[in-house]
């Protein structure tokens, strides 16, 4: 990763500097839907990360926990979408405007954006890190086909800003609900299906629920379509020491959180069924 100096000339970003705590002020709160807030803040190491890139975010007397970037503006602001599921990420959904958390990152391997048609798919909250993904692909893409799948419509995030990305180029948009209560019913892996039946595709990039991400790669397998998946673990160190988010010899945190095609096949033991728990037990994904 680098950032650019007032003259334009690339400053390598040394890793003390990546890895040292900052504290960040929240400078927008956005509510998303019920249990889903979008947080903007601004950190000079963020402003040049890679969609797919995470950081480790502090909630001081709480915990520290991983969190995909979900904005990467030039300006400087950058955001994150915190989904109210524990304890951390329940107290960093209470945080309002003004308030500040900490940060380290950002840290791991992000996605590689592509040309040719290219298609995005996100389930549930993993729609935000394949935003920023998104902005870059429709600028070299020849078509990009955004998909996205939650359970139901109170449950859509960023409609607004999947239509305004998808504006400035070719591209398609689809939205599954499971209860039908927006566009297709049923799960978005049906759909992403039926558009790999009937397109040829150069690039799939997924994030979400693993098993939905674990569908996606059997699709692509089959369909011969190279994969980018961002992954998600249990993370402490954030830096490829602790194992915690260990998976087969791959660690989350710094051989992703992005995986390709070729790493995924190098895990499919476990990729998709298992998982390290909070003490280091491998158990059965949920």
């Amino acid at each position: 990763m680098q950032f650019h100096s007032r003259k334009g000339s690339p400053v390598p970003a040394s890793f003390g500097s990546v890895n040292r705590m900052r504290t960040v002020e929240v400078l927008e709160a956005k509510e998303e839907n019920c249990s889903v807030k979008t947080l903007t803040f601004s950190d000079e190491l963020c402003r040049n990360a890679d969609p797919g890139q995470f950081v480790m975010v502090w909630i001081p007397g709480v915990d520290e926990i991983p969190i995909s970037l979900s904005g990467i503006n030039t300006d400087g602001n950058t955001s994150i979408t915190v989904h109210d599921v524990g304890d951390a990420s329940r107290a960093l959904n209470k945080k309002q405007k003004g308030e500040k958390v900490g940060i380290r990152g950002p840290f791991g391997k992000g996605f590689v954006p592509s040309k040719g048609n290219v298609m995005v798919v996100g389930g549930g909250t993993g729609i935000g890190p394949l935003i920023p993904l998104s902005e870059k692909l429709v600028k070299i893409a020849d078509k990009l086909t955004v998909m996205s799948g939650v359970k139901n419509q109170d449950n859509l995030l960023f409609v607004d800003r999947v239509d305004q990305i998808c504006s400035e180029g070719n591209s398609e948009t689809v939205y599954t609900t499971e209860d039908g209560s927006y566009e297709f019913s049923g799960f978005i892996t049906d759909q992403a299906e039926q558009k790999l039946m009937n397109e040829k595709f150069d690039m799939v990039y997924t994030c979400g629920p693993e098993l939905m991400m674990y569908k996606m790669f059997l699709l692509t397998e089959h369909y011969k379509v190279p994969l980018q998946a961002s992954l998600e673990r249990i993370m402490r160190c954030s830096i490829g020491l602790c194992g915690s988010c260990q998976i087969g010899k791959l660690r989350v945190c710094k051989d992703g959180p992005v995986l390709t095609s070729e790493q995924l096949r190098s895990v499919k033991e476990e990729f998709g069924k298992f998982r390290l728990d909070a003490t280091g037990k491998k158990i059965k994904q949920p």
